[in-house]
């Protein structure tokens, strides 16, 4: 095996790993706190509180019932993800940039969340949610929404300060690198 394979198999070891995580939370959470108390881990300011019905929409409620709709943009979003990976192995490879790594990671994070939250719509019809940041009434969310909105903060950051255009073209483009 040489070292695009091992690297590739690492990534996908890291996002399995990251989708069982956020898996088990959620079947902790159906467990333990489904029809049960909130568990306060900071009184009035974060707390533990499984969403009944679940969430069949995105934050705040928006297009709440459209799980095939749902279902369908996760996939189209995770085949491009999974081209803006490849495209960043062949740099990372090709350059040795270390920023490629990294941008690396966090698609793959961002691919976690997706999975997370996918497999959710497909098994469920809804996404287990039950993380409830009480001190300013956000909405209940779940591990694979902390991955999608992390990644994608420090993905755009890493895209407007750190990737200069051409190498950018490179990561989003369709066609398979030489």
């Amino acid at each position: 095996m040489n070292n695009k394979h091992i690297y590739a198999v690492k990534i996908g070891l890291f996002m399995a790993f990251l989708v069982i995580i956020d898996q088990l939370s959620k079947y902790l959470a159906t467990i333990y706190l489904k029809g049960k108390s909130d568990f306060k881990i900071i009184d009035t300011i974060l707390s533990l509180h499984y969403l009944d019905g679940g969430n069949t929409g995105a934050a705040w409620g928006m297009f709440s019932g459209k799980r095939y709709l749902f279902i369908i943009f996760t996939l189209i979003a995770i085949f491009f993800i999974c081209i803006f990976i490849r495209n960043l192995n062949s740099l990372y490879f090709e350059t040795k940039k270390i920023i490629y790594n990294i941008l690396n990671i966090f698609f793959v994070v961002l691919m976690s969340g997706a999975f997370g939250n996918l497999i959710d719509r497909v098994v469920h019809g809804y996404v287990i949610d039950f993380i409830y940041f009480e001190l300013i009434h956000f909405p209940i969310f779940n591990i694979a929404d902390c991955y999608v909105t992390v990644s994608c903060i420090v993905i755009i950051i890493i895209c407007l300060f750190k990737i200069k255009e051409d190498e950018f073209n490179k990561i989003i483009q369709l066609k398979k690198q030489k």
